[in-house]
């Protein structure tokens, strides 16, 4: 396959659809905030040879599809991801101390899923799930009534 990579002596395809959320699910994800975190991101997982296929920062979470080397397991490379991007977060954002106390900004855990032969799925997911949350959002929620009873 050429979406294998290798090491010395592996060859690996391994991925991994991840969702985690802010501290109490708060809605922070958004305007430049939701950028700066993007940005933030990207090179901390260049940093570890971490490839994000597809990412997207919902108000109030984020998903990631991403390949992550054998070598390293799936919850090191989140313990460093959240730390060290909630650190950089906060650098940036003096102003969250007073909303997120001591420099904790994501929650303690996270979703993660292995990407098998369904990787188009699961990328087309992350993409539209924010376009599908609003349609859903807006569907009418009124009770029916059953034509049966009086």
């Amino acid at each position: 396959m050429s979406s294998d990579n290798s090491l010395s002596h592996t060859r690996w395809n391994c991925k991994y659809h991840i969702v985690f959320i802010p501290k109490y699910r708060r809605k922070v994800i958004y305007g430049k905030l939701r950028r700066d975190i993007g940005v933030i991101l990207r090179p901390l997982c260049e940093m570890k040879d971490v490839e994000i296929i597809e990412a997207h920062a919902m108000p109030d979470h984020i998903h990631m599809l991403v390949k992550i080397p054998p070598k390293m397991s799936v919850s090191y490379f989140m313990g460093y991801l959240k730390g060290k991007s909630s650190l950089m977060i906060h650098d940036r954002h003096a102003n969250l101390k007073y909303n997120h106390g001591d420099r904790t900004f994501w929650a303690k855990g996270y979703y993660v899923s292995t990407v098998g032969l369904n990787q188009k799925t699961v990328a087309k997911y992350i993409r539209e799930q924010e376009s599908e949350d609003r349609l859903r959002d807006n569907m009418s929620k009124r009770e029916y009534v059953d034509p049966f009873k009086k």
